[in-house]
């Protein structure tokens, strides 16, 4: 399929969109975005310096990890408007057509500011609600599950196999709700086109011209995929609140709390030690990204067969948008592109 002799490892990343791809490069962003006329909506911008604590290891996992986050849900804004998802009523615009130029102009400005800060406020509160919903699948539900089993088990101490349970429960929960997510009509779109981003990627990477043909040959599972970090982020925490000793328990017994309240206390600390946890799955995924070995291929692996429920096989045209959005991101040299 590809010369595997000839091929790079390199940082160019993306990320599926509504009907479109973003791809950052080393210094420059873009989306492309397919419009209901069928045309490509392309947008390109410069991409922010780095600070010391978005290159420090460990620590630049959260605060990378935050801003593509808050990206990411901007532009999936984005790319529903210009698809033509989130369509507003156009009805009612032509009404104000017959104004003086200045009055529209002035009216324009001050719909388009209450439209703005409108967009921006409901962001905020999406943004807030989607923390609040994954703290309470991953974080909350697997810690009250294991107290109900315990509660089942009666005398049976189950306690030293607490966070080793949790953590099978949270996996249990992210793969369940990736296959719900996979039967939705947007989402199998949307899963499309993150086959085409990752296929485009590894056409890149094998040094092959970007063309329609020549990418839908490679595979659509990539080891620096956001699905393959957030398992990682799972398995690392089952390892990591193993070594930490906080239980419920442990709060009951030195605050005489109820059972409950020291469920929340866990809950709490685990929250605390979050950083930690992404920090270290962060630099895991950055190496297996950079690195072809049995231990990046190890550490792969879950990740890479759960893809198999985050991507599909996508349409010519959805590899044209990704193409269209990784073209403007190339460095002149291929080298600036690498690790």
């Amino acid at each position: 399929m590809s010369n595997k002799d000839n091929a790079i490892k390199t940082k160019v990343g993306g990320q599926a969109l509504i009907e479109g791809v973003m791809m950052l490069g080393p210094k420059k962003g873009c989306m492309a975005v397919r419009k209901p006329d069928r045309t490509i909506y392309t947008e390109e911008w410069e991409l922010k310096e780095k600070k010391w604590y978005n290159k420090a290891p460990f620590i630049r996992g959260c605060f990378n990890f935050v801003s593509q986050l808050k990206d990411g849900y901007k532009y999936i804004n984005k790319s529903g408007e210009i698809s033509g998802m989130f369509d507003d009523d156009e009805e009612e615009k032509p009404q104000k057509a017959e104004q003086p130029d200045s009055a529209a102009d002035t009216d324009n400005a001050q719909e388009e500011k209450k439209t703005d800060g409108l967009t921006t406020a409901i962001m905020i509160i999406s943004g807030i609600l989607g923390v609040a919903l994954a703290v309470a699948l991953f974080v909350m539900l697997p810690t009250f599950i294991f107290t109900g089993i315990q509660y089942l088990c009666g005398s049976t101490d189950i306690s030293p196999f607490r966070s080793l349970i949790e953590g099978v429960l949270k996996i249990g929960i992210f793969i369940f709700y990736l296959w719900l997510t996979s039967k939705m009509k947007t989402m199998k779109r949307l899963y499309m086109y993150h086959g085409a981003e990752h296929k485009t990627i590894f056409c890149y990477e094998n040094r092959e011209e970007l063309t329609v043909e020549n990418v839908r040959k490679y595979r659509r599972f990539h080891p620096r995929c956001g699905t393959s970090f957030i398992f990682l982020t799972l398995a690392i925490s089952i390892l990591v609140y193993s070594i930490l000793p906080i239980n419920s328990e442990m709060f009951v017994a030195a605050f005489g709390v109820s059972k409950f309240v020291g469920d929340l206390c866990r809950i709490v600390c685990k929250l605390i030690f979050l950083p930690i946890v992404v920090g270290i799955s962060y630099e895991l995924i950055r190496i297996a990204g950079k690195y072809n070995n049995l231990f990046t291929k190890i550490i792969s692996a879950p990740g890479l067969a759960i893809q198999r429920l985050t991507t599909k096989e996508p349409e010519d045209e959805m590899i044209e948008i990704a193409i269209a959005s990784m073209l403007p991101v190339l460095p002149e040299k291929p080298e600036d592109a690498l690790w």
